[in-house]
């Protein structure tokens, strides 16, 4: 599941498009099919190999969030159901074993928002690096002396772009209106997007789990693509945390850690993931899927 895109050929389905780790197809005019693949990327570039099974955890996890009814009275979402080793096409089921676990039937949104909306409860990664040499974060002034993996007293909205080639961009409040539409639409993606994140991190530090900040997708006025996954998100272990250093993830950051170590310059053709970093990796992905829903990925 990490090549092209073997699994659907021949099965007189439309192939709609590739991301960096979803392939889609589409299920009539409302429905799509996304899948999970194991492919892997860092810094938007993917890598020659992936972690195994991490299409897995992607999608059954995403599908828990979907489903949760905390998360479901927010906002509407695209989530219609998780496919098994069938999927659903006008002449009737399709078998397809490959896909089984880790595909998504979900509404298709006609138009897509071309940003990523990020909520971030903690300073790390990408804003601890700009504030501990602007005191900014997003172009923004923050407090001075705040410490790396330090929570913030609210959580902060920091929308991107979302590149379909090349790296995302921080973006300003204005620009961020004009991609979505209108000031209306930007507030309720905004609003969505925080009250997302702060019920999933009070669900999930009652499991012993710190939401340290996620990222969400909006088209249509409703949430699709990944809801909460290793790959959207940081999480850390609640009894493990502390401010002033890096935090151990349950999530690809030793991948990218790895990763910032090769001396790579973070451009295409990325370096091949050694076997240790894939493993420890897809441990941590089935140790967080365990968390925060309580049930074993099947082997």
């Amino acid at each position: 599941m990490t090549d092209t895109q073997p699994f659907m050929d021949g099965l007189g389905v439309d192939f709609l498009g590739r991301g960096k780790v979803r392939d889609s197809y589409v299920l009539g005019d409302d429905r799509l099919l996304i899948a999970a693949t194991d492919r892997t990327s860092t810094y938007d570039v993917v890598h020659p190999n992936g972690i195994a099974g991490k299409g897995l955890v992607l999608s059954q996890l995403s599908a828990f969030w979907f489903l949760h009814p905390k998360i479901a009275a927010i906002c509407p979402n695209h989530f219609i159901s998780l496919v098994g080793d069938w999927f659903p096409t006008a002449e009737g089921a399709v078998s397809c074993p490959d896909i089984a676990g880790r595909a998504l039937l979900v509404k298709r949104a006609k138009k897509v928002y071309p940003v990523e909306c990020i909520v971030r409860g903690f300073i790390t990664g990408s804003a601890w690096a700009e504030y501990s040499v602007h005191g900014t974060m997003s172009g923004k002034r923050l407090p001075s002396g705040l410490q790396e993996s330090e929570e913030f007293p609210e959580p902060l909205f920091t929308p991107t772009t979302k590149a379909k080639v090349g790296h995302d961009e921080n973006i300003t409040w204005g620009q961020f209106v004009d991609l979505v539409g209108g000031v209306r639409r930007a507030r309720r993606l905004r609003d969505w997007s925080i009250q997302l994140y702060v019920t999933a991190r009070n669900y999930a530090r009652d499991r012993g789990v710190i939401i340290a900040d996620t990222k969400f997708e909006f088209g249509d006025d409703m949430l699709i693509d990944e809801v909460l996954t290793p790959d959207s998100s940081r999480f850390w272990d609640v009894e493990k945390y502390e401010p002033g250093r890096a935090q151990e993830s349950f999530d690809k950051q030793i991948v990218r850690d790895w990763a910032s170590g090769t001396g790579w310059d973070k451009k295409p053709p990325a370096p091949e993931i050694p076997e240790g970093i894939a493993d420890v990796t897809r441990h941590r992905y089935r140790q967080i899927y365990h968390r925060l829903t309580g049930l074993q990925m099947a082997a």
